[in-house]
């Protein structure tokens, strides 16, 4: 597999996990799972949990992908890719769980991150 598809899809995973440990603890208190007398120190410690796998796959994928490592991307890339990742996981995320609508503000957006993309990209 390219190294460019596998630092993307291990982005892709990483930032999944990121979304659970980050807002994953608001469902679970919607669901009732949690209740306001949940000690904080409990959703902190199962965030972190989620978050220790999100860093295994954040970690590696920014090391294979980076050009300074023989991979495809600089610095600059990485992160732009990261972002975009980061925002359209959140997006399908908030859809699903929270049953959130995506709205017009969101669409415009999505342009200007497509838009962050193709500078960081279509420049040398």
């Amino acid at each position: 597999m390219p190294t460019g598809i596998y630092t993307v899809l291990l982005l892709i995973v990483a930032n999944v996990f990121m979304t659970l440990a980050w807002y994953g603890h608001l469902k679970l208190q919607a669901m009732g799972t949690f209740t306001d007398k949940t000690p904080l120190i409990v959703v902190i410690l199962l965030s972190w949990g989620i978050a220790l796998v999100e860093y295994c796959l954040q970690v590696p994928a920014n090391r294979i992908g980076f050009e300074g490592n023989g991979g495809p991307f600089n610095l600059m890339q990485l992160k732009v890719i990261q972002e975009v990742i980061t925002l359209i996981i959140f997006i399908l995320f908030s859809m699903i769980a929270f049953r959130m609508q995506l709205r017009w503000n969101h669409m415009v957006a999505a342009v200007l991150l497509v838009l962050a993309v193709y500078f960081v990209f279509g420049f040398k």
